[in-house]
């Protein structure tokens, strides 16, 4: 027995398999499989199961998906409050240390201990508005205030998660800090002859107000550190934090031991008159100064999402409702498809639709990264987050909320961020092993001072061992990777260039072979019919109407072309029987009892159909010129031909000519004829092409191309193109394309044009020069670090580091790796 049911919560693959092992685990269930893209769940179970059931498993699970029959969840969600503030409620780990793993509240991390971080939200959330003058008036509805009549206004949204993270930290940052200076300037005290805290109180007493003071700091302020040590510990997911949490941890503890029990210690700990020495200032000064390296990473890395921020901000909080002429303030997450909206100059294009009335010129910068506005008219496609110019219109809503292109930018950078790059995997090896080394590492410096340092040997020793147990920071070296690759999709987000996951951000850097499909990809893909012409009897408008009766079920631009100039000529487009799309080759099908074909000369071989020499000759003589020409039969005999122009885009011969400076063989595979191509191929300057392929012609061209050791990259624009880009190394998919071609590749050229291959090969070189930068200062500063806190250099230079200065090193690795992606915000490309 099998069930489908809709599932509502899930936003990525972590969320997929969380949900199928959970109901795998319902009693009776045979097999579980779940959809993300559907949001769909498939159960086989032996015998009829209530859904009621598989409702308390995902609610006691954390109650954060849900499940319904099929119809059952339209109901629902309008019933679901959307989540309020700038966030989903979906948390991650910065490291991605177990991969598409969310969570549904904030914390820490339970492998590495570091903040999760919240994912964007992509859907507008409910927008509230308040009077500026009467503040205690809010109301989900735009309008004007009851008591002043003024229009009310958005209310600001709630802080996000980052910024309550940072806020918290900031908070117990001076804490810490009014509490450890008290307790550094009584231990830097010791250091002034003739003491003269020591006329005030007894050192034994100074060590108990050092003790009270520190309390604050240990047990407050940067007790999550000890938190995130003990679960560490527990788990056996050593970190950044064990090594904190024991180092600083052991000083603290020794120093209430030996206040306490001072007797108990040899000689070598004591000062002359017989107290201990208590280590309070170099325990709070190490958690005080992790706790400041907490907060500017905390404050770095909310700039890493910065270009999801910038892209949010693109979204209106409010757009004008047309009703019946009439201009109504509306909320944007009211908006619903069909709505008519009118824009005015300035202003955020507030989904994405069609202009309907009136025209202007629109910035999409924003979104393509082109600087020249783009003139829109009746008909013409605008996008959300794009600003209007100086002109109003009215557009009719058609895709809204998460469907709009902004929010699937938003979505493919979110879950770009979240994936990991290749490289990775180096690091990942690395940090398994880092922090149990390093504790080998801080016990053998303490057993080596102890035996050979010089007196008081077990001070040394223990103030050494502390040091090299603070120094160390795997942290930084698994920042290294994700923290780039977070900067780096977001710069090109803000390009045009939309990353689908890191393994391709890496990959492009080492492509040296581009393939390239002609219409839409190297041309315009907004071709022009110039003309029909007939060989014998039959009229030319005779023969549009038969081709253009047939190309209104194809989804090809060529297709589109031929519709579009009939309906120029007042042609009646008559139904059609028996349709069929030959793939590479044309269309056929039966139009007022006639078989019609209309296609390239493979079309006609395969159906038998002879054509005449001399209809070949003035084919040839079209096709010379650069042009697509199509031969048209009826009723199995070749009577004309149309001739379609699709005129190279601008772009294409800078961006070919600039690939093959850098390397880049760039080679032009077209199901287009031989003639056409070459014609093409020649004012490309493009010394490789292939003319007449069908798919699987394209497909087996990337695999043998494999087979020889290139790394290929292929952009397409076309469902013929799918198989090929699924099969390249890089695909590459003109945004202006098919969904198909752009689900089935790595990279999205929102544009459409060869420029963009330009940016993302520049973005890669830049991102994978930056990972490496980042993971060469991070095993340089451990490699370097450690040793000098364990004192290799004290017998030729007399040089010991402090477990304090050792502290701010620490605190400051991870921030220089951080600071150091953030460069990438900056990049030309």
């Amino acid at each position: 027995m099998k069930h489908t049911y809709h599932i509502d919560g899930m936003t990525c693959n972590g969320c997929r398999s969380h949900v199928e092992e959970t109901l795998s685990k319902v009693k009776g269930i045979s097999k579980a499989s779940v959809d993300l893209e559907k949001a769909e769940a498939t159960i086989e179970m032996e015998s009829h199961i209530p859904i009621e059931q598989f409702q308390h498993a995902l609610k006691n699970d954390g109650g954060r998906y849900s499940i319904h029959n099929l119809g059952e969840h339209l109901h629902i969600n309008k019933k679901e409050e959307k989540p309020k503030g700038k966030g989903t409620g979906i948390f991650y780990c910065p490291m991605h240390c177990e991969g598409d793993k969310t969570y549904d509240k904030a914390g820490d991390c339970p492998v590495c201990g570091m903040d999760l971080v919240e994912e964007r939200s992509l859907i507008a959330t409910n927008t509230q508005f308040t009077c500026p003058m009467h503040p205690e008036i809010i109301t989900d509805e735009a309008g004007s205030c009851p008591i002043c009549g003024m229009d009310l206004v958005p209310l600001e949204a709630d802080l996000s998660e980052e910024d309550k993270t940072y806020k918290k930290l900031l908070k117990k940052f001076w804490i810490a800090v009014a509490f450890t200076i008290p307790i550094f300037l009584i231990a830097m005290s010791e250091m002034i002859s003739n003491n003269p805290l020591y006329n005030i109180l007894e050192q034994k007493n100074w060590n108990w107000i050092q003790f009270l003071l520190s309390v604050p700091v240990v047990f407050y302020a940067t007790w999550m550190f000890f938190k995130r040590a003990w679960t560490s510990i527990k788990t056996m997911h050593l970190n950044m934090f064990t090594l904190v949490g024991i180092g600083s941890g052991i000083a603290w503890v020794f120093s209430v031991f030996a206040m306490l029990f001072p007797e108990v210690f040899p000689a070598d700990f004591k000062t002359s008159d017989g107290n201990v020495f208590v280590y309070f200032e170099a325990a709070t000064v190490i958690l005080t100064l992790v706790l400041l390296g907490q907060l500017l990473e905390a404050k770095a890395h909310s700039q890493t999402s910065g270009a999801i921020k910038e892209l949010l901000k693109l979204v209106p909080s409010t757009a004008l409702l047309v009703v019946e002429g009439i201009d109504q303030i509306i909320a944007i997450d009211k908006i619903e498809q069909g709505n008519l909206l009118r824009v005015k100059p300035g202003e955020k294009i507030p989904v994405d639709g069609r202009i309907v009335e009136g025209h202007s010129s629109i910035d999409e910068s924003m979104i393509t990264g082109e600087p020249i506005p783009v003139d829109k008219n009746i008909d013409d496609k605008v996008s959300s987050g794009t600003i209007n110019g100086t002109k109003s219109f009215v557009m009719k809503a058609e895709k809204v909320g998460s469907e709009t292109l902004l929010s699937q930018i938003i979505q493919m950078v979110n879950n770009a961020s979240r994936s990991k790059a290749p490289i990775q995997k180096l690091a990942d090896r690395i940090a398994k092993y880092f922090v149990p080394i390093v504790f080998l590492v801080s016990v053998t410096t303490f057993s080596v001072w102890s035996i050979f340092g010089p007196e008081p040997a077990y001070v040394f020793a223990f103030i050494n061992a502390i040091a090299v147990l603070i120094i160390a920071c795997p942290c930084a070296l698994g920042l290294a990777t994700p923290m780039s690759v977070m900067v780096g999709v977001g710069r090109g987000a803000q390009s045009g260039v939309l990353i689908k996951n890191a393994e391709a951000l890496e990959k492009m850097n080492t492509v040296d072979t581009l393939i390239v499909d002609k219409t839409g990809t190297i041309t315009e893909g907004k071709p022009s019919v110039e003309k029909v012409i007939s060989i014998n009897e039959i009229e030319g408008n005779l023969l549009l109407k038969y081709i253009a009766s047939l190309n209104q079920y194809s989804e090809h631009p060529l297709a589109e072309a031929i519709v579009n100039f009939g309906k120029t000529k007042n042609v009646s487009l008559s139904k059609v029987d028996d349709f069929e799309a030959v793939a590479g080759k044309g269309v056929i099908g039966t139009v007022d009892n006639k078989k019609i074909a209309l296609g390239n000369v493979k079309l006609l071989e395969q159906f038998s159909i002879s054509i005449s020499d001399d209809l070949i000759k003035k084919v040839v003589t079209e096709q010379e010129q650069g042009k697509t020409v199509s031969y048209i039969s009826v009723e199995n005999e070749a009577v004309g031909y149309v001739t379609i122009f699709d005129a190279i885009k601008t772009t294409s011969q800078n961006a070919i000519l600039e690939l093959q400076k850098s390397g880049v063989a760039v080679i032009m595979l077209t199901g287009d004829n031989e003639n056409t191509a070459k014609a093409v191929a020649e004012q490309l300057n493009l010394k490789q092409y292939k003319a007449e392929c069908l798919p699987e012609d394209k497909l087996n061209e990337i695999k043998m191309l494999q087979q020889q050791g290139k790394i290929v990259a292929m952009a397409g624009d076309g469902i013929n193109d799918a198989p090929a880009l699924a099969q390249s190394d890089v695909g590459i998919a003109m945004g202006t394309g098919t969904d198909v071609a752009i689900e089935s590749a790595s990279i999205t050229l929102v544009k459409g044009d060869l420029q963009g291959i330009v940016k993302a090969k520049k973005l890669s070189h830049a991102v994978v020069k930056n990972i490496k930068q980042n993971l060469f200062f991070a095993f340089v500063y451990n490699v370097f670090g450690v040793p000098i806190a364990a004192g290799v250099l004290y017998p030729v230079f007399g040089i010991l580091l402090s477990p304090m200065i050792a502290a701010l090193a620490m605190s400051f690795s991870s921030v220089s790796v951080i600071a150091n992606a953030l460069r990438l915000r900056n990049i030309k490309i």
